[in-house]
């Protein structure tokens, strides 16, 4: 059935109003300008400034971005962590009309490359400590002109191949304090974003002012984020926009933490400034927070993380871990589900409704908190079968996720062959799931990770949270690989805390009581680590590569 569009009697509101991401700060800088910015330097260091000399710094940069040559339309990259100037570039950038390119520093130089180019991005600004890739990213960048190095050291004192390079710093000390935005139409670009897909050449999407403006109060209003919140933006803000929290948290004027460049290794000291600082929100994927608890239980006293609402994306989290962050330090993980297309937020778990209360038991409630949650208010949401019929929501009917919304992507940047991703106006995720009577979304798995064992499925993600809880288990995956007799099987591929092989019974017996005997693995697999893609995600596809004859050869 087509939907009718209609018109009816003109408001007398102002409708002319655009709604540009610059405001977002301008506002909260007016009436919070006192507020704190926590941040971290490149030698491990912590500083801190106000959201009114943030403003003030980001007028500069804006002036300063324009006396290179920069103009409404124009893409401009930025290479950099989750850094003090990154924060100020994600205003300054798109207020000026251009558009702000997020470019992975995971990605290999090709990809980033063909990014670079395919974005049409003509200036790239790159944080001394990666000035390595923007040198190695140079020779697959034809088209970028211009290339802005920023640092605290003089330009005298840095070294580098990149062409003609200019130095941030300086050019933003010259400039003008102050900056006369324009007005922009609203549905300009103001980001691009490109998937990292293990299949094809990354996919760019470019989001506009409008989707960016209200995906932020979706997301403040669905996590509750206000003045009184500390929020730290531990997701890349290099890939999209670190979920939306550096947006929320200035339209909430919340205090802000930002960690800079960290690796496995700094994780400790990013605890330490999460507790120090009382940080109530942050974000991050499992990879991040597992590392982050075994950090937590070394402590003693153990730190009072009560207020704390975790956001867990990226994949879904053990329960395990989010009933030790709870039971240990008092924190809420909270899963949350988007993705690159969609902004991302487009559901989060914040637990029982409050019709729920009462109804299910401690247990239920725990594993209710393994869901993807509820789609939160603005995006449209179907679960459809092979044939794109509709399925109803009853928890049992499992299909492919489509989304419609206005922060959801209605195409792909100057991809021609997209029409198979999008059917009416929605979004084809890819992800297999349902949503239930009580309107709650459950992911089971990828459409391509989805294992078909015997005409039946099984479910990988279910499957690795819970080998994850098994005793001694730190990582896991599981994978589909061919059978002779039953089409795929699924393989287990373990990391355990000691190094010490898992045997298959030990594995078998975790999975007692929530698999059935002919959904178990017949093999594991023990490996040092998982591969991951440029978001962390396992590479299902690298694993399905490696281990396609296990069976085979067994068989």
């Amino acid at each position: 059935m087509t939907t009718k569009f209609v018109t009816g009697k003109p408001s007398t509101m102002g409708d002319s109003y655009q709604l540009n991401t610059t405001t977002i700060i301008r506002h909260s800088a007016r009436t919070f300008p006192e507020q704190e910015i926590v941040y971290r330097t490149t030698n491990g260091e912590w500083g801190r400034y106000t959201y009114g000399e943030a403003y003030a710094r980001t007028q500069r940069i804006a002036n300063a971005l324009e006396s290179i040559g920069v103009e409404p339309g124009d893409v401009v990259g930025i290479l950099d962590w989750n850094s003090k100037r990154h924060f100020e570039l994600y205003w300054a950038i798109p207020g000026t009309g251009a558009v702000m390119l997020q470019m992975n520093l995971r990605l290999p130089p090709l990809d980033l490359g063909y990014v670079t180019t395919h974005s049409g991005a003509s200036v790239i600004l790159v944080d001394e400590t990666l000035l390595p890739v923007a040198e190695g990213l140079a020779a697959h960048s034809p088209g970028v002109r211009e290339w802005v190095i920023m640092s605290d050291r003089p330009m005298s004192e840095i070294t580098t191949t990149l062409p003609n390079a200019r130095h941030f710093e300086e050019l933003v000390a010259d400039a003008d304090p102050e900056y006369h935005w324009p007005i922009i139409d609203e549905k300009s670009a103001y980001s691009a974003c490109y998937t990292t897909g293990t299949t094809g050449r990354p996919k760019g999407i470019f989001y506009s002012h409008r989707s960016i403006y209200l995906h932020t109060l979706a997301c403040a209003a669905s996590l509750d984020i206000s003045a009184d919140d500390t929020v730290m933006p531990v997701t890349p803000m290099f890939h999209c926009q670190s979920w939306g929290f550096p947006q929320a948290a200035v339209y909430s004027a919340a205090k802000i933490v930002l960690p800079g460049r960290y690796q496995a290794e700094d994780l400790p000291a990013l605890v330490d400034t999460l507790i120090s600082e009382e940080v109530t929100v942050a974000n991050g994927a499992p990879a991040i927070f597992q590392p982050m608890l075994s950090y937590i239980k070394t402590l003693d006293p153990m730190p009072d993380l009560s207020q704390a609402r975790l956001i867990s994306g990226s994949t879904e989290p053990a329960l395990s871990l989010m009933r030790d962050f709870y039971e240990l330090t008092g924190a809420n993980v909270i899963h949350a589900f988007g993705a690159t297309e969609s902004s991302p937020f487009v559901s989060v778990n914040l637990g029982l409704k409050p019709s729920m209360l009462g109804t299910v038991s401690d247990e239920k409630m725990w594993d209710r908190k393994r869901s993807q949650g509820l789609p939160v208010n603005g995006i449209d949401i179907r679960v459809v079968d092979s044939e794109d019929r509709d399925l109803p929501f009853d928890g049992e009917s499992v299909g492919e996720v489509l989304l419609r919304g206005p922060w959801i992507a209605e195409r792909y940047h100057e991809l021609e062959d997209d029409a198979d991703r999008f059917l009416d106006g929605y979004w084809r995720t890819g992800d297999v799931g349902s949503v239930d009577q009580f309107g709650y979304l459950k992911l089971t798995d990828r459409l391509k990770d989805v294992i078909k064992s015997g005409g039946e499925w099984i479910s990988s993600i279910d499957m690795e949270n819970a080998i994850v809880g098994i005793p001694r288990v730190a990582d896991a995956a599981v994978i589909s690989v061919p059978h002779p007799k039953w089409e795929e099987r699924p393989l287990a591929l373990v990391v355990t805390t000691d190094g010490e092989p898992l045997a298959l019974d030990e594995l078998h017996a975790g999975l007692d009581g929530r698999f059935a005997k002919w959904q178990l693995p017949e093999e594991i697999v023990h490996v040092a680590q998982l591969p991951r893609t440029g978001v962390g995600k396992i590479d299902k596809k690298a694993l399905r590569l490696e281990h396609a004859d296990v069976y085979g050869s067994s068989a």
